[in-house]
């Protein structure tokens, strides 16, 4: 029905006058014809003319529409017949028997199994699937689930000519034929080979950070928080201010206590991260001046003047967290930066809006949201890093309820950080 309504929806002016004016005639011709069956009118009265006349009237009209119609079914066979094409062009399309046997093949699954049609016509499904799985109950229930008419979906595993494992997405659908059984399985599917092992390595990749982890949030701190505050206080115990006036070592002592001063607070910060993912805990969070946090965080750091902290409001936050995001957004300001004087300014744009712009070579927006996804680094880049210090920055952000942006300026980048809805 849908079929016929899209074809006559389709027809010319011409066409829809010809079939009311074949239908008029119709009517009329019939309700001659039966006025005359029931003699209410005589052959007398009606001449046969009416009847030549009729066909006259009637045929035309009948030979245009049907030469509408039949054109309009061949565009709409066309029009089916270029989306199948489409469908094959980029998919990977293999019909089975009931069996499991291949019935047909197109050239992308070819390409992809590295067996020509003639090869894989006639052989088995087991062939292109891991021998684990061919040997296993589960296949067989696969088989038989299938045969039962029951569609299949979802990622699966193929082995090609060579051995090499390739992974696909696909959909097993049964047929049903003329004598009711679902004799015919259409697979129609598509190449996610990449993707899995991107997906694969990124898995890798996270399961050493998180190894990674425990070693930090376990071992290190022993000797972060006890051996080396414990060492150097030993050690200023023995030297006199005399002895270190006299070594010219009150500098690298104020270095030394500042730098691990610092790394305690990275620390900090790198722990309740951590234990933020890890546990899928609440954020705690208290309310803090984000002037006085900035800077007394900035202290333990050698940015010195390279940055500058403007007068910022009071608002709840992670304080370690929130610092760590903060002080690695200045990090990259001033590594990725190729001027003479580098800067990085923090103020509020608005009372909505926190900003973080240095004067280095500038980040779009487009960029921002490629290297804010995991181990992920501009193709280009000379600097050594992980691929991880934005998205983490973003995902520590995000847990507070904030938001971040990135414009290139033309002089350097300026980040946004919408800290209220």
């Amino acid at each position: 029905m849908k079929t016929l309504m899209s074809i006559f929806g389709g027809i010319s002016f011409q066409s829809k006058f010809g079939i009311i004016n074949a239908t008029i005639v119709m009517f009329s011709f019939f309700v001659v014809k039966t006025l005359l069956l029931f003699r209410i009118l005589d052959y007398s009265e009606i001449t046969n003319w009416y009847e030549y006349l009729s066909v006259i009237f009637f045929m035309p009209p009948f030979f245009v529409v049907m030469g509408d119609i039949f054109r309009r079914t061949k565009t709409i066979e066309e029009d089916a017949y270029q989306k199948l094409n489409a469908i094959d062009a980029t998919n990977l399309i293999v019909t089975f028997n009931d069996s499991g046997k291949v019935i047909s093949v197109n050239k992308n699954f070819c390409d992809l199994m590295g067996y020509t049609e003639e090869e894989l016509i006639g052989q088995e499904h087991k062939l292109l699937v891991p021998k684990e799985f061919a040997n296993s109950y589960d296949y067989v229930n696969f088989w038989l689930n299938l045969r039962n008419g029951n569609s299949k979906s979802g990622e699966f595993e193929r082995i090609t000519k060579n051995g090499e494992s390739k992974f696909i997405m696909g959909n097993y659908v049964p047929i049903r034929s003329s004598n009711g059984k679902y004799s015919v399985i259409l697979k129609v599917a598509t190449d996610i080979t990449q993707q899995h092992e991107s997906d694969v390595l990124i898995n890798q990749k996270n399961t050493y950070l998180e190894h990674a982890a425990k070693i930090l949030r376990h071992d290190m701190h022993s000797g972060i928080n006890t051996y080396i505050p414990r060492g150097l206080s030993s050690l200023k115990r023995r030297l006199t201010p005399e002895i270190i006036k006299e070594l010219k070592i009150e500098s690298p002592i104020k270095m030394i206590e500042e730098g691990l001063k610092h790394t305690q607070k990275v620390y900090v910060g790198v722990r309740e991260f951590t234990n933020l993912v890890k546990e899928d805990v609440q954020l705690d969070k208290t309310l803090c001046d984000l002037s006085e946090i900035l800077n007394e965080y900035l202290k333990t750091t050698s940015y010195g003047k390279q940055v500058a902290i403007d007068v910022l409001p009071e608002i709840e936050v992670n304080e370690a967290l929130f610092c760590t995001a903060i002080d690695n957004l200045i990090r990259n300001g001033l590594k990725y930066n190729d001027s003479d004087t580098k800067m990085v300014a923090i103020y509020m744009e608005n009372e909505d809006t926190l900003c973080v712009h240095d004067n280095g070579r500038g980040m779009s927006q487009e960029d921002f949201l490629q290297l804010s996804k995991p181990y992920t680094r501009k193709t280009n880049q000379k600097e050594m890093g992980s691929g991880l210090g934005l998205n983490i920055c973003v995902s520590i952000l995000k847990e507070h309820g904030f938001t971040l942006t990135s414009e290139n300026t033309g002089e350097g980048t300026l980040l946004r950080i919408k800290i209220k809805s």
